[in-house]
């Protein structure tokens, strides 16, 4: 399952989207795999400013999510920044998009050609 905001022009992410981006991903999880969400569950992200904020914590805390840890300053890459994102932007490299319709279009077909193999 793949979860993406496209962020208006000049917005950026804070606690609050970031919670609600939790939030959409929580309840999209249940919707989809059932049973699946449970106490315990893992959850990997880097410590940008919003991951590590005091109501984000709390968000953390309430569902029972755990936080695999990332040291600050780590050379270390998420496997994501390999195999999505860097493909993802060599995907979108140089295209002009008439707006975030069609930007969000793009990258959801990109999406669906995607391998399931690779999220297992």
């Amino acid at each position: 399952m793949i979860l993406f905001d496209i962020l208006p022009k000049g917005e950026s992410v804070n606690a609050d989207r970031y919670c609600g981006t939790l939030d959409r991903l929580r309840h999209a999880v249940r919707s989809k795999r059932p049973g699946f969400l449970r106490s315990g569950d893992v959850l990997q992200h880097d410590n940008a400013t919003p991951h590590t904020a005091k109501r984000t914590k709390e968000w953390l805390e309430r569902y029972r999510w755990d936080i695999i840890p990332h040291p600050a300053h780590s050379p270390d890459l998420a496997p994501s920044d390999f195999y999505l994102f860097g493909p993802l932007k060599r995907h979108l490299g140089g295209k002009k998009f008439e707006g975030e319709d069609e930007l969000i279009g793009e990258v959801r077909g990109w999406f669906s050609k995607l391998d399931a193999n690779l999220f297992t």
